[in-house]
């Protein structure tokens, strides 16, 4: 099923009453999420995209902007009549009942031509419980489960329905790391399995990009950027994203652009054909060569060894981290401590205006 989204805004009063402006949660969010695939919302606390996915639900009425099922425009339709199936945060679970009752809820209260029978409803429990892989616990509670099986129970309470969008609220953020890594596996293996559209919310950008077939970039309620997890890491069109995406983060640098050459602080990195300004320079941590004619200067920290690479932990004065962290072979050699100098990958370097924070899309060379 696609969703499309046009021109979607949520407001709210402001709490403090002397400021009569509304807050804007989500600012004309328009973007068509294609049929079948899963799309991971993607940004900081507050930036909206829990809104979002409650106002395709049905829990929270836009203040302005449409929403389309297909061609059904659902933008005032009922939360129950939507398709949709939703999976919470806490994973709302009914404590007293089985995993087997808890999956049968929403089809016990199924009406008029959707109601079903007795043993139609069981079939789709057991059908829905296999997917998630909980054939052998369908008569414990779910306080006999672990978290990352109560989890699958509410999957699959929300898939019993067969609904055509299926909305996932930052499902894994209650989890142990492990038990992350693993269901989330499961989530995207459920998805390819039904083909259901998936809309997933995550402030992880590790979960996003890694089970995404796409993702949205969010902040304070407005699209940053669009596009597949790896084309939005290769080239981010401003400061924030490329911030957002990436572990470790991306180095941030003063610089500027002088007589055709692009500096990091007093290091002359690459040459360039724009005109003359200040910018910041991004530089991932994959992007650094040690080398000991190389162009860009650092102050020796240590050197963290990860097994096949090491992280270079360096100091620079133009960097805005407190760090410079770069990933590198561990065949390269360092020196105990003093200077060490880096040439620099150019398609792992970006360039931003510092006026506005905005991508300046350069050739360097």
């Amino acid at each position: 099923m696609k969703v499309v989204l046009q021109n979607l805004t949520k407001k709210f009063p402001n709490r403090n009453k002397k400021v009569k402006d509304e807050v804007v949660a989500v600012d004309k969010f328009t973007y068509e999420i294609p049929d079948g695939k899963l799309i991971g919302l993607l940004g900081p606390s507050g930036c909206g995209k829990s809104t979002t996915l409650f106002m395709i639900s049905g829990l929270e009425k836009p203040t302005d902007g449409k929403i389309f099922f297909g061609e059904d425009d659902v933008t005032e339709l009922a939360p129950e009549n939507r398709g949709v199936g939703l999976v919470f945060q806490n994973y709302a679970l009914y404590p007293h009942m089985t995993v087997k009752q808890n999956i049968l809820f929403p089809l016990e209260n199924l009406k008029g031509n959707d109601k079903l029978t007795k043993n139609e409803m069981l079939k789709r429990a057991v059908d829905a419980a296999h997917l998630v892989q909980l054939d052998e616990l369908l008569d414990r509670k779910p306080s006999e489960l672990s978290g990352g099986q109560q989890q699958r129970v509410a999957i699959a309470r929300a898939l019993v329905k067969m609904p055509r969008v299926l909305l996932l609220d930052e499902p894994l953020s209650n989890l142990d790391a492990r038990l992350r890594l693993q269901t989330r596996e499961e989530i995207r293996r459920i998805q390819r399995e039904t083909n259901i559209t998936t809309i997933f919310v995550t402030h992880d950008q590790e979960e996003a990009m890694s089970i995404s077939d796409e993702i949205v970039v969010m902040k304070a309620g407005v699209i940053q950027q669009t596009g597949a997890p790896q084309a939005v890491y290769d080239s981010p069109v401003n400061l924030f994203v490329a911030k957002f995406l990436g572990t470790p983060p991306i180095n941030v640098f003063k610089g500027q652009i002088k007589e055709g050459k692009l500096y990091v602080g007093e290091d002359a990195v690459f040459s360039v054909d724009e005109a003359d300004r200040e910018v910041y320079v991004g530089i991932r941590p994959e992007g650094f060569i040690p080398a000991q004619e190389g162009v860009l200067h650092c102050e020796l920290n240590g050197v963290e060894v990860m097994g096949r690479d090491v992280s270079v932990v360096t100091k620079n004065a133009a960097c805005e981290n407190p760090v410079v962290r770069s990933i590198v072979s561990a065949e390269s050699v360092f020196p105990a401590a003093g200077v060490v100098s880096f040439n620099l990958k150019s398609n792992k370097v970006f360039v931003f205006d510092a006026s506005n924070e905005e991508r300046i899309f350069c050739e360097l060379k």
